[in-house]
């Protein structure tokens, strides 16, 4: 059974090398710095190279950075990490959290979604992830898994509000329809995740930005 388990997964791990690695091809030619990590260990060591030990982190509401450990490892390395998912944080606090995460030396997040020619998408509530993404002076570094893949910006929107938002209102025990059928109603619910937009079609002018894209199931 596990010789016949390993055979399925090497197809599995060659199908994701060849996506992400022509993802990254394609993600070069929109102005990005892009590589292929096989696995998640890889990428945490791709990410400690770009990431000055001296550097203050900003990390927004992502599954992704927090999945692979990220938060932890740079906090022992003596990074100064700004989180915003701290429950004990009061109104006040998270809002200067959410502008320290955005004044950071690095923003390091994940993606909802990639397409195959290099779209990357992403839909927020509040807005602050989405807006470290499109602008900054600082570096910016996205890592994906190859879970988040899409043909086009039609089918990664789709792929957002149905895959995506739905385990992220659980998590946060919103009362959405999502939170209990498991897929997008287009809502009108006074909690409703999906407000905020955001189509990277290239990378922002003047930015550092780079790309990871990771042969493992990464985030939601």
């Amino acid at each position: 059974m596990d010789q016949e388990r390993e055979k399925w997964q090497a197809l599995r791990d060659e199908y994701a090398e060849n996506v992400g690695k022509s993802v990254v091809a394609r993600l070069e030619t929109r102005g990005y710095k892009a590589r292929y990590a096989a696995t998640a260990e890889e990428a945490r060591q791709i990410l400690f190279s770009l990431i000055p030990e001296e550097a203050s982190v900003g990390i927004p509401g992502s599954a992704t950075v927090r999945e692979l450990g990220l938060m932890e490892a740079l906090a022992k390395r003596g990074n100064r990490i700004y989180q915003h998912w701290d429950p004990a944080l009061k109104a006040e606090e998270k809002a200067g959290r959410l502008k320290d995460e955005l004044n950071s030396d690095v923003f390091l997040s994940g993606s909802n979604a990639v397409t195959l020619d290099g779209a990357i998408v992403n839909i927020d509530g509040t807005g602050n992830r989405v807006a470290g993404l499109a602008w900054g002076d600082n570096r910016l570094i996205i890592v994906v898994g190859v879970n988040k893949i899409c043909r086009d910006v039609e089918s990664a929107l789709v792929r957002v509000r149905d895959v995506a938002t739905p385990p992220n209102t659980q998590r946060l025990k919103m009362t959405t329809p999502c939170a209990t059928t498991g897929f997008c109603s287009d809502c009108n619910s006074p909690q409703r995740a999906c407000r905020a937009v955001l189509i990277l079609e290239r990378a922002p002018f003047g930015r550092d930005a780079h790309v990871i894209v990771v042969g493992e199931t990464l985030g939601f």
